[in-house]
């Protein structure tokens, strides 16, 4: 479905190019280009807004079903756990009663050959711990069981953390994209719109393809929600008894332990033949003291077995197992479902909102064409174009810039401090030398700055004083000149 969508999706795209790209709008008529631009611009716009939201869907979609499946996976270890203490405990008391339970009984058996009572004892103990190793091989072979909760948590960790660390790349190259659609718009950059034209189309692709993949995935973990108790007893018949899975998978009060029978009867052998070893040691203290050591292991051993036995009962209890099926079940059929149903809303919204930035762009970039193109063709020698007064205006601040000041006493800063008014732009006609003895009254020096310009054809304004400024400067020594411009107050 995936697939046949994605075809669709570039067949509908390819022929909208091909319209765009052969049914041309009349590009003269500039009022009618401008609105199309920018609605063309607001669409972009808008289609990297629904990318950014679709990456946020993303993000939580990703990280609710990587939880769902490590709360199924802790799940799984937790049971796998359970069941390799059965096993554990089941083994470790069926090689004692078969190992040192018969050492012990055999070195007795020596002892005791004069006393055919003492003998039929311990041929009774041996019966008793036979029956119960009988019992318990007959348990279900957990260790199969065991093996395949650890290949299932082992196999789905290790395809669950690339998925993880699949869709965090995609999600973060999607915002990186979305974030070059900005840019693009704002720059009005042709070189990196066709790029995103090229991307749009990769991640499309890829979008549709995640779409189907978590649809499937989807699909088959929800027929499995549906009736997982149905599956799980399919699935393990050949290893486990029914009985035994419906009372782990439903825990109903009115269900009956199925071990408990074996349990009372290994708790009764026990109960047996540890009053069968303590009446041996009261009754051959005196006659047989080298038996007392071998009496004291058999003790020994049955209360190992006994502890064991506690254990086994906790363990064997619907209550732990149940409790990890349960905690497995929903963290796949709530949590990773949901984080699987937002990542195929993430894989939808990314697929229109790049499928319409695709439309797009082409749009734009036959917008900045036309614009540039007119742009390209404003004569340079209008006075109205805007190339023309930028050149203007540079060349008038160049030109302020190389002149000097006129007056020659002070220095700009002081000026500026003293607040004074700006020289008056007038022509004077006066000859050059009253300039020059005008200039060696306020300097002492002649200067040659206010000489007026005869060959440009321009004249440059003399200096001009007001009579305040005049009698102050007549007024003051030399030194006090030098130091005018920084000894009178601002």
């Amino acid at each position: 479905m995936a697939a046949i969508g994605l075809g669709l999706n570039l067949l509908l795209l390819a022929a909208y190019l091909t319209c765009v790209c052969c049914c041309q709008k009349d590009e003269d008529d500039e009022e009618s280009k401008r609105p199309g631009s920018r609605c063309v611009s607001w669409v972009s716009m808008l289609a990297g807004l629904v990318i950014c939201c679709a990456v946020g869907v993303g993000f939580y979609g990703n990280s609710e079903a990587n939880d769902g499946v490590y709360q199924l996976t802790h799940s799984l270890y937790q049971a796998n756990h359970t069941l390799d203490g059965i096993d554990r405990l089941v083994t470790g008391t069926v090689s004692g009663l078969e190992g040192g339970l018969k050492q012990h009984l055999g070195r007795l058996d020596e002892i005791f050959a004069v006393r055919e009572d003492y003998v039929r004892t311990l041929h009774a103990m041996q019966r008793t711990a036979d029956s119960v190793v009988v019992q318990l091989r007959g348990l279900p072979d957990l260790g199969r069981a065991k093996l395949n909760l650890s290949t299932i948590a082992e196999h789905t960790l290790y395809w669950e953390h690339r998925r993880w660390l699949a869709y965090l790349l995609v999600l973060v190259f999607y915002l990186v994209i979305s974030l070059a659609v900005f840019l693009g718009l704002a720059k009005q950059s042709r070189w990196l719109l066709t790029i995103l034209t090229v991307f749009g189309l990769l991640t499309l692709v890829v979008s549709w393809a995640s779409l189907g993949a978590d649809t499937a995935v989807a699909v088959g973990t929800s027929d499995f929600c549906v009736s997982p108790d149905k599956f799980i007893v399919n699935q393990t018949e050949d290893i486990v008894p029914a009985a035994i899975t419906h009372y782990y998978l439903y825990c109903s009060p009115s269900l009956l332990n199925p071990f408990q029978k074996l349990l009372t009867i290994f708790q009764r052998s026990l109960t047996t033949m540890q009053t069968q070893t303590q009446s041996l040691l009261l009754s051959t203290a005196l006659h047989f003291p080298t038996a007392q050591r071998d009496l004291f292991g058999i003790q020994q051993i049955l209360n190992t077995s006994e502890s064991s036995l506690h254990q086994l009962t906790a363990l064997l209890d619907c209550r732990s197992l149940h409790k990890d099926y349960l905690e497995a079940v929903v963290g796949l059929c709530y949590d990773g479902v949901e984080g699987l149903l937002y990542l195929c809303l993430f894989s939808l919204m990314s697929a229109g909102a790049f499928c319409v930035l695709l439309c797009a762009i082409p749009r734009l970039l036959k917008h900045i064409a036309s614009r540039e193109r007119e742009y390209d063709d404003i004569d340079e020698e209008d006075p109205f174009n805007p190339r023309a007064r930028r050149t203007v205006a540079r060349g008038r601040s160049s030109s302020q810039s190389h002149v000097h000041s006129f007056c020659s006493y002070s220095s700009r800063e002081s000026q500026s401090s003293l607040h004074l008014p700006p020289p008056l732009p007038t022509t004077t006609n006066a000859p050059i030398a009253e300039y020059m003895n005008q200039s060696m009254l306020f300097g002492g020096n002649p200067r040659y700055e206010n000489v007026p310009l005869i060959g440009s054809g321009r004249s440059s304004p003399p200096p001009s004083y007001s009579p305040s400024l005049r009698s102050t400067y007549l007024s003051m020594t030399d030194s006090q000149i030098r130091h005018f411009g920084t000894d009178l107050p601002v």
